[in-house]
């Protein structure tokens, strides 16, 4: 199977028009057809449904296009491997989910440029499903993220655990934050222990991401639950108060590696980089300010 096979296939997939994909590609539309009939002769099966209005995956094409994605990463990698400048004498790949980028990624980036000047460094951010398929399939050597799978020949290590404080915009009275309560949704665990909890609030709105869920109680009003060191300067400013009598919940973060890396020396090295600049983050988490318990 050659990889511009897989690159048209994605290529076609993406636009749903195999002249739209020929253009991007700066191929023919004969050259694209001709690539996808080989790719689909080669499997035994159809990739895509043609009609006028263009063409859509199969369900076959679909599977296709999960492990397609994951070989095309990795291939580049290859490239970017093989092609490394002299100066550097082996490359590592991380992926982190997007709210962890600023706390720990940007941080670890320098801690291993110091440590390691003559390792080239690949970095993206990506979610925790599509993170663990990279990194079984190799494309990646280590993950940061919040909600990973038990899967065979990684290793899982809990990294650092934030604490999420129930605050609200004005200063609580009784149970009336709960009439503009806003759910942000922080994972599984989070949403197993609110619902042990607080089993009987009922969200006036429910959010899938953090920052979406804070700057909507900041310009509406409301109470959330939110990660310490994001409410820490609100509360001193007194944009934000702690409500009362409620519970800290906890929201541990991940690090994923493979148990048999290519580099032993290397990955031990930036896993160390990593637990340090996490280390540095925990230190500064809990305040006696909003009365974090033990």
């Amino acid at each position: 199977m050659h990889i511009d096979q897989l690159r048209t296939f994605l290529e076609v997939a993406a636009t749903g028009n195999f002249n739209r994909a020929a253009e991007t590609l700066n191929v023919t539309q004969s050259t694209v057809s001709a690539r996808i009939r080989a790719l689909e002769e080669r499997l035994g099966r159809p990739l895509f449904i043609r009609n006028h209005a263009g063409v859509r995956l199969t369900p076959a094409g679909q599977r296709l296009r999960r492990h397609a994605l994951n070989m095309q990463r990795l291939w580049q990698r290859a490239e970017q491997e093989v092609a490394l400048p002299r100066a550097y004498r082996a490359a590592i790949g991380l992926g982190s989910q997007v709210s962890l980028w600023e706390r720990l990624i940007l941080r670890w980036i320098p801690w291993m440029r110091r440590a390691a000047p003559d390792v080239a460094i690949h970095v993206e951010a990506d979610y925790s499903t599509s993170l663990m398929r990279q990194l079984a399939d190799g494309v990646l050597d280590i993950g940061v993220m919040y909600t990973p799978q038990q899967t065979p020949g990684l290793i899982v290590d809990e990294l650092l655990v934030e604490q999420l404080v129930l605050v609200a915009t004005e200063a609580p009275a009784g149970e009336s934050w709960k009439e503009g309560y806003v759910f942000v949704d922080w994972g599984r665990e989070f949403r197993a222990a609110h619902d042990e909890a607080l089993p009987d609030l009922a969200p006036a709105v429910s959010v899938g991401l953090g920052p979406l869920g804070l700057r909507y109680i900041l310009r509406n009003g409301g109470s959330g639950y939110f990660p310490v060191r994001v409410v820490r300067p609100l509360l001193a400013e007194g944009r934000l108060f702690r409500v009362p009598d409620t519970p800290v919940m906890r929201r541990p973060a991940y690090v994923v590696y493979g148990a048999a890396p290519a580099d032993d020396a290397l990955l031990r090295l930036a896993l160390r980089g990593l637990r340090e600049v996490a280390a540095e983050e925990d230190e500064g988490e809990p305040v006696e300010a909003i009365a974090i318990p033990d």
